[in-house]
C-alpha cells in the first residue's frame, strides 16, 4: 500500500473528495486530501471558479506543495478536474512520483514526465472541458515523453461524474472508476 495525495476540484474540498479519501484509506492507503482553498467549498462551478480566481493558481499550487512536502518521494498524485492540474504541477518537484491519476481532466506537462511514469486518466466521453483535439495532442506528447499512459473513457456521463452531489454524477461510471483506481494503486 502506498501514499496518495488527493487534490479537489474547483468546487473545493467537498464531501465527495473526503469520501474518496476514506475509500482509499479503507483499502489500506495513506491519504492526504488538503483543502487548497482554506474556505468552505463552492455550491456551483461558477462559484468555484470565482474562488480559484480570488485565491490564485500559484497559491493553490503552493498549498499543495506544502501538503505533500513530508510525504515519501514515491507518492501517487490523484486529482479531480482542477485537482488534476494541481497533481500534474507536482511533477516538477517530485521526479520519483509513483504515479499520476487524473480524474475528469488531463494534466501534466510532458517535459516533467519521467520515462515509465504510470499515468491513468478517467474522462467523460465526450467532455466539454476536454476538447478532443487538445486531449489527443496532450496524449501524443505524454506518450512521446515516455509516460505509461492508460486512458479510460466513460460514454454519456457528465464531466464530474464521480461526485454524487453534482448533476453530472453517474453511479455506475463512478464505481467502475474507483475499481480501476484501486487496481492501479494496488499494482505496485
Amino acid at each position: 500500500m502506498g501514499h496518495v495525495a488527493l487534490f479537489h476540484s474547483v468546487y473545493g474540498l467537498r464531501p465527495a473528495v473526503l469520501a474518496a479519501a476514506d475509500r482509499l484509506r479503507a483499502a489500506g492507503h495513506q491519504v492526504v486530501a488538503p483543502d487548497l482553498y482554506g474556505v468552505p467549498a463552492a455550491e456551483t462551478v461558477e462559484e468555484g471558479i470565482g474562488l480559484l480566481d480570488r485565491i490564485g493558481w500559484e497559491t493553490v499550487v503552493e498549498r499543495a506543495r506544502a501538503a505533500v512536502r513530508d510525504l515519501p518521494a514515491d507518492v501517487v498524485f490523484l486529482g479531480f478536474s482542477m485537482g488534476a492540474g494541481v497533481a500534474g504541477a507536482m511533477l516538477r518537484d517530485r521526479p520519483a512520483t509513483a504515479g499520476l491519476v487524473l480524474l475528469h481532466a488531463a494534466s501534466g506537462k510532458p517535459d516533467r514526465v519521467r520515462s515509465g511514469l504510470p499515468v491513468h486518466v478517467h474522462l467523460a466521453d465526450p467532455d466539454p472541458w476536454e476538447p478532443p483535439d487538445e486531449f489527443d495532442a496532450w496524449q501524443r506528447e505524454m506518450i512521446a515523453a515516455g509516460a505509461d499512459l492508460t486512458v479510460h473513457r466513460y460514454p454519456g456521463v457528465g464531466h464530474l461524474y464521480t461526485d454524487p452531489d453534482v448533476p453530472d454524477y453517474d453511479e455506475a461510471a463512478a464505481e467502475r472508476t474507483w475499481e480501476r483506481v484501486l487496481t492501479f494503486l494496488d499494482r505496485g
